[in-house]
């Protein structure tokens, strides 16, 4: 029978409807277990440690439809683990013949370690396609605004300008950060096989002259890596997951926070391309997509945390430190996933108001270069007097509602240097290395 999908996400649009939902539901739980099953009997009989046939009917029995995701899990409490009633129902699958050649030699934890470096490999797969789209979107952004000047903001408050496209390229940068850690995480997951204690010994029970063989001819047919050791309690792998899972979170949650800050109503220097409703008021278009990454983001860290704290696993095979793995990873692998999704639609039609941004670079009414004239007025006025001016001048633009090339137009020291003040106090003139920085970023691939 096909089995139901028992997890509704009526409370995870972040990740629902998403490439990583599929790729981490029971259903694909339960047919990466199927399949660390059939691969470890066929491993075993390609090394000649069971039959031809028993391969064969094992991988032709192992099929997800064949199984009861939800009975499985209800029997799973009586284990503590849902390897124990798959084998059970495996074993009867595949018959008389060949049933004892199902899950030989291996413990629980070594099939569902295996499985879960499976998921995490398919999810993963899943998810960088998201990166790539959303890094291509920022670097058109990037390129595009390469000059587009905007006020530079240091805790909330106008710093200096800066240009639109060195934030995009930015963002962009963070995303490649990110796809390279979980490239180098996916292309280090490996399968797990070690037996009830980690030494192999029941495969140089059933006839293995080198036991240690066998975990390479596994991974192989998995097409994860070949372990060195078996990991029951050196869990590096799931560790490496939690922190290239909860970095791609954090990074995209930056863009996330930057989009909500600039397309609030006071603000609207961009916005969403399509936003979400409101129940109750007709007027929005809620920033939705960047809300939702913003959630992944705040959660991320947390998962994260209870990965690491089951490093700390006792003996050879720990008890509670495994089992508590496996939620939050999975929840990991869909926040991220989901967050990609979103991150590639909101970059891809996030629309840029250059207009605005050059309106709010007036907004302190010339001091956002303060910093360019107290560099040039220096050498004319000296130090300190151009400082006192400046001073002066800050205070006046406000008081008198007026701007600071204004004001330092009456100025009688700056008649006659030769300085042209419309040009030094023009903010879009005032981006420093903003576009060259820029073509630097986007020369990363």
């Amino acid at each position: 029978m096909t089995p139901p999908d028992a997890e509704p996400s009526l409370l995870a649009p972040g990740w629902a409807g998403s490439p990583a939902a599929d790729a981490t539901d029971d259903r694909a739980f339960l047919r990466a277990l199927l399949d660390a099953e059939a691969a470890l009997t066929r491993a075993q009989a390609g090394l000649g440690l069971a039959p031809a046939g028993a391969a064969t009917s094992v991988t032709g029995a192992a099929d997800p439809a064949r199984f009861d995701v939800r009975s499985l899990a209800e029997r799973a409490r009586g284990g503590g683990n849902p390897v124990i009633p798959l084998v059970a129902d495996l074993t009867e699958a595949v018959g008389e013949e060949y049933g004892p050649y199902v899950h030989r030699g291996a413990t629980s934890q070594d099939i569902m370690d295996t499985a879960t470096m499976l998921v995490a490999a398919r999810a993963l797969d899943v998810l960088l396609p998201d990166l790539a789209r959303t890094e291509r979107a920022l670097g058109r952004l990037a390129a595009e605004h390469r000059d587009t000047p905007m006020p530079g903001r240091t805790l909330t408050q106008h710093a200096v300008p800066t240009t639109f496209g060195l934030k995009a390229a930015g963002w962009r940068t963070l995303v490649l950060d990110a796809r390279d850690r979980i490239t180098a995480v996916r292309d280090s997951l490996p399968a797990q096989l070690g037996g009830a204690a980690g030494t192999l010994a029941a495969f140089g029970a059933y006839g293995a002259e080198d036991a240690t063989a066998l975990p390479g001819a596994y991974a192989r047919e998995l097409g994860l890596r070949a372990p060195l050791l078996p990991w029951h309690t050196l869990r590096t792998p799931v560790a490496d997951l939690a922190g290239c899972l909860a970095f791609a979170a954090g990074a995209l949650g930056k863009i996330a926070a930057d989009v909500l800050t600039l397309s609030r109503t006071e603000l609207g220097e961009v916005a969403e391309g399509g936003g979400g409703g409101s129940s109750a008021m007709p007027h929005k278009a809620n920033p939705v997509r960047s809300a939702l990454i913003a959630a992944a983001a705040r959660r991320a860290p947390q998962l994260a945390a209870t990965l690491y704290g089951s490093l700390a696993a006792e003996d050879e095979r720990p008890a509670g430190a495994w089992h508590a793995e496996w939620e939050p990873l999975r929840d990991l692998l869909r926040l991220t996933g989901g967050a990609a999704r979103d991150a590639a639609e909101l970059t891809e039609g996030l629309r840029v108001r250059p207009d605005v941004m050059r309106t709010h670079l007036g907004l302190t009414h010339g001091l956002i270069v303060s910093e360019r004239l107290s560099a040039e007025l220096a050498p004319v006025l000296g130090r300190a007097r151009a400082k006192e001016l400046l001073t002066e001048l800050a205070r006046r633009t406000w008081d008198e509602n007026r701007t600071l090339g204004e004001l330092l137009a009456e100025v009688p020291e700056l008649e006659d240097t030769g300085l042209d003040l419309d040009a030094l106090t023009d903010p879009a003139r005032y981006t420093g290395s903003a576009g060259a920085l820029t073509d630097r970023a986007l020369e990363r691939r």
